[in-house]
């Protein structure tokens, strides 16, 4: 017998290393069933990082039709889902045929920093060599981290999309373009759409005006013409074309940290959050103004919410390596055999042993913005072991959380009382209570730890034409809470020695204009030239004494 009728929101949450699509119910935000799927990523090169469109869109397609069977196995219809709204990896960048809907060459995915030395050339060309020459238009810093460098190295590199764009049959957008267009019809009518959230992090965007800035498209050599139409985030884009959900509004697009934001009910200025995925990113509500970062954040469009509703900015600090470091430790150096394993492993040390960790794999991102930093464990002694090594990685996520909320104190001019916080990474209870130590305030982690699939969902369910999400009056949704455990002191010495490594990390990666061997002794640091001539001391010493 078919259950009572519902009010149903599905959110495809489309991230940087799974797809997944969630069904909630409108009334009482309840996670009602899920699919997910992994994403393969390629590493073609030193620093380099790809995904390929196609296998996005197939995953989401394929967690989609298996959300639907969960769903009748539960004996709910699917006629009962209203809506769904798309969140999605920010600063990912596709080039597509607008044609033939082929994509013209991998997704690269945000923390690729094959654009490096790109970066440095734009630098180089603004008044003094200034990073943050754009920040009053854009809110940003030039750096690897967004779409627009990436764009602009396909449009270099790549010749089937310098050709397409002479044939005026290129799209470029972010991985929300690339999936609504797709769900929509493709080749075949499809809406070339973005959100402003998504927008927001191209570096394209006016983050004043919210519309494509024909001077920052110069800036970067981007033709204007190839972009999607910037929309709010909710309100209805089109309708799915495939499918066994075809028919049904697609009605809410959020960036998965705005959304994140959304979900947690962070929609008041000074409300804060922090998610923990394949990178780390701190979002302050700062409402309707737009303030620009003096300590190296990121000022973004959180989110708007329906076409007759203003903008609402957010302070972000983005760290580019969280559960990455994890995953690596898992597949690289094999220290664990699952990402789960970590918490037991270093649970079995009571610290780190003197051990830091700079996971700096692309680079250092909020505050210091440091695409030559490289990944660097310091302190190691005999008595380190794997345990210690697991226990700073999970540290080493909490140092640069603490980093970040430093400067948006200092930024907002306010003190944060305590930190929700969400994302797979949030599940290690280790690593929470690790984070309240460090930073010296609560930790909340709600019981329903799905909030930005949620965020997309509310968003879908908001918008005019659909106007089914109730936001709960019940205030007694469960969460767990992580009070600091250790004293001031201790906090701050470990903080201190966190600093010292994360300077050993910085300017590591030599320039390609290093010609002669005192250029190269010039720019090793000098901690390191010392240990080498030393090697080459007892080295001839040893040779000298031979019989």
């Amino acid at each position: 017998m078919a259950t009572k009728e519902r009010t149903l929101i599905g959110a495809v949450d489309q991230g940087t290393s799974s797809s997944r699509f969630l069904i909630f119910d409108s009334e009482t935000s309840e996670l009602v069933t899920y699919h997910q799927t992994e994403i393969k990523q390629f590493f073609p090169e030193e620093g380099w990082v790809e995904e390929d469109p196609d296998d996005i869109l197939n995953s989401v397609k394929l967690c989609i039709t298996k959300a639907v069977e969960n769903l009748q196995a539960l004996n709910i219809s699917p006629s009962f889902l209203k809506a769904i709204g798309i969140t999605n990896q920010r600063e990912t960048t596709v080039a597509w045929d607008r044609k033939t809907g082929r994509p013209l060459y991998n997704a690269i995915v945000w923390l690729d920093t094959r654009t490096a030395q790109n970066v440095e050339k734009l630098i180089e060309k603004t008044p003094g060599r200034n990073q943050y020459h754009l920040q009053s238009r854009n809110g940003l810093p030039i750096s690897t981290y967004f779409s627009a460098v990436k764009m602009q190295w396909l449009l270099e590199k790549c010749s089937e999309v310098r050709l397409a764009v002479e044939l005026q049959r290129c799209h470029f957008g972010t991985v929300d373009s690339w999936l609504l267009w797709n769900l929509t019809g493709g080749p075949n009518g499809g809406k070339f759409v973005t959100d402003v959230t998504n927008a927001s992090r191209t570096m394209l965007m006016n983050i004043h005006t919210l519309k494509w800035d024909s001077e920052l498209c110069s800036f970067f050599n981007i033709p204007m013409e190839v972009l999607p139409e910037i929309r709010t985030s909710s309100e209805i884009y089109g309708h799915l074309t495939d499918t066994p959900l075809q028919g049904i509004p697609i009605s809410g697009i959020l960036g998965d940290q705005h959304a994140a934001l959304v979900g947690q009910g962070c929609l008041e200025r000074g409300h804060v959050k922090n998610t923990y995925g394949t990178g780390c990113f701190l979002l302050y509500n700062t409402g309707t103004e737009a303030v620009m970062s003096e300590h190296g954040l990121l000022t973004t469009v959180a989110y708007q919410l329906g076409k007759n509703k203003p903008p609402c900015y957010a302070l972000e600090g983005s760290v580019a390596i969280a559960g990455a470091a994890v995953r690596w430790l898992r597949d690289n150096m094999q220290i664990i055999n699952s990402t789960a394993e970590i918490e037991t492993l270093a649970s079995t040390v009571n610290n780190s042993g003197g051990c830091y960790f700079v996971p700096a794999f692309s680079g250092l991102f909020c505050p210091y913005w440091q695409s030559n930093a490289r990944g660097t464990i310091c302190g190691l002694t005999q008595f380190t072991n794997r345990a210690h090594i697991a226990r700073a990685c999970l540290e080493a996520v909490c140092f640069q959380t603490r980093e970040v909320l430093d400067a948006m104190n200092q930024d907002s001019g306010a003190t944060i009382k305590s930190l929700k916080v969400d994302g797979g990474m949030t599940e290690n209870n280790l690593l929470m209570q690790l984070q309240a130590d460090i930073i010296g305030i609560d930790v909340v982690r709600p019981s329903m730890p799905e909030t930005t699939a949620l965020g997309a969902a509310i968003a879908a369910g908001m918008a005019e034409g659909v106007n089914v999400w109730k936001f709960s009056d019940d205030k007694s949704n469960s969460a767990d809470t992580f009070s600091p455990s250790i004293s001031e002191t201790d906090r701050n010495r470990q903080f201190a020695w966190w600093k010292m490594a994360v300077k050993r990390s910085m300017h590591w990666e030599l320039t390609p204009d290093v010609e002669n061997a005192n250029q190269v002794t010039s720019a090793v640091p000098y901690g390191l030239f010392a240990i080498l001539s030393f090697g080459i001391y007892i080295a001839s010493h040893l040779i000298s004494r031979r019989p």
